[in-house]
């Protein structure tokens, strides 16, 4: 499986619950609560396979090195939104602010890795450095879902 477009396809799923999660209203308390445990765990789950296969990878050759650094400090970012919007009720102005900045940082950053990072990745790794590194996180992804799909 090619690398990029394993995540390329993961980030169509992220951007579908953005768009089911954005429209709701604070009344729509169980559709809020349901899409947002939805979001929380597929945005762990691909931090995770970038952070742990991707990115050691990519921060090794020059042309990637420096977007990757970025790319893990927006990581960083969407977790601490995550985190702060998880303690909070989905009724809240708040909530539903930080819903706003969460997916407007996982949007510029989808962006990035895909006309940037993902672009200078295919020149970087040969073919099959990328098919190597799809496998292990396709691997990866299911081992996680079905984990965290398990109640954990």
């Amino acid at each position: 499986m090619d690398a990029f477009k394993l995540l390329e396809e993961h980030h169509r799923e992220i951007e579908k619950i953005f768009e089911e999660l954005e429209p709701t209203t604070e009344r729509a308390v169980k559709t809020r609560e349901e899409q947002f445990r939805k979001l929380q765990k597929e945005l762990e789950i691909h931090t995770l396979i970038e952070e742990t296969i991707l990115y050691p990878v990519l921060k090794k050759h020059r042309e990637t090195r420096e977007i990757t650094f970025e790319g893990f400090e927006e990581h960083d970012v969407a977790k601490r939104l995550l985190e702060e919007m998880a303690m909070m009720d989905v009724t809240s102005e708040i909530w539903t602010a930080k819903l706003k900045v969460l997916q407007e940082s996982i949007e510029h950053h989808v962006e990035e890795e895909e006309t940037e990072m993902f672009v200078d990745g295919r020149e970087a790794l040969s073919k099959e450095e990328i098919e190597d590194l799809g496998a292990r996180m396709e691997a990866k992804k299911k081992e996680l879902s079905a984990f965290k799909t398990a109640g954990a």
